[in-house]
């Protein structure tokens, strides 16, 4: 089996493992190599793949359900979507945050703010040139894997499938790090020493931190996965990583990492090429090897 997992995020549902694999892989080589690392090869890596499994049927391949602003139904999608909106304000000029102020009860704002905040992330410079509907496409991804109790069960099947005696490393970027924490602390007979979340969502509090299993402690501090490492690197304008520092969610000996990923602050490419990602998986492995 190979040495390193890595798992992707939302928004892959007309890809495949192969696809991904060419996507990924170089970058992930260009960051080790600017790391001053060992040469990564092909069979090193696999990629448990599960974007199918938010594939509507009756859609062509690069196709988006037709959503719109009514279709944002649940409250977890509605205050996902505002969180979205308010850190696109407080990050990009061009941005109007929401009005709060007037506001006349919980429910009833979440529902109106929908529309605005579609308009408004629409003109950010994240959410640049995406559609309404594939905008809420992504907010119902995430509130599938926390919901829909098959979809979240498969896709932890397939990351467990993917790795053997010979995993060292596990990499999830956006969704795809949630995936990764969750089986890691589901599984501690697994041979697996070190954790790199690239893009986290993780550390959102009222929305995602709180909904992990196994849920934080009593304390508010998350369980710690089953490795001896784990490096959370966040690009600086990452509106998915509202949290971007994760320690203080699940304490020692988690490395927070800040960088700028330029114009595609969460796009994996440029996550893997920065030469702190680099570090992190070049260090995992060697110290793996010396064991």
């Amino acid at each position: 089996m190979a040495k390193v997992v890595a798992i992707h995020g939302i928004a892959q549902e007309y890809k495949a493992s192969s696809v991904l694999k060419s996507e990924w892989l170089p970058h992930l080589k260009g960051g080790v190599e600017l790391a001053g690392g060992p040469s990564i090869q092909d069979t090193d890596v696999v990629f448990p793949f599960y974007g199918d499994l938010f594939r509507p049927e009756g859609h062509k391949s690069g196709g988006v359900p037709y959503y719109a602003a009514n279709d944002v139904q649940s409250e977890m999608e509605q205050e996902l979507l505002l969180a979205w909106w308010e850190e696109a304000a407080r990050i990009d000029p061009n941005v109007q945050g929401p009005d709060e102020p007037g506001k006349s009860g919980k429910t009833l704002f979440l529902r109106n703010i929908v529309g605005p905040a579609l308009a408004a992330l629409s003109g950010s410079s994240f959410f640049v040139g995406l559609a309404d509907r594939a905008m809420v496409f992504l907010l119902k991804q995430v509130y599938a894997y926390f919901h829909d109790e098959g979809i979240r069960a498969e896709i932890q099947r397939r990351v467990a499938e993917s790795v053997g005696p010979d995993t060292r490393l596990i990499i999830g970027h956006s969704l795809g790090s949630v995936a990764a924490y969750e089986a890691l602390c589901a599984h501690r007979e697994w041979p697996v020493k070190g954790l790199v979340t690239l893009g986290s969502p993780l550390g959102i509090k009222n929305l995602i931190f709180e909904r992990l299993r196994p849920a934080p402690r009593m304390n508010g501090v998350g369980h710690w996965p089953h490795v001896t490492a784990w490096t959370n690197v966040a690009d600086k304008a990452d509106i998915v990583a509202l949290q971007r520092e994760l320690w203080n969610c699940f304490g020692d000996p988690l490395k927070d990492v800040l960088i700028d990923n330029g114009a595609k602050p969460h796009y994996v490419g440029p996550y893997l090429t920065a030469k702190e990602t680099g570090t992190a998986i070049a260090k995992t492995l060697a110290a793996a090897e010396a064991t």
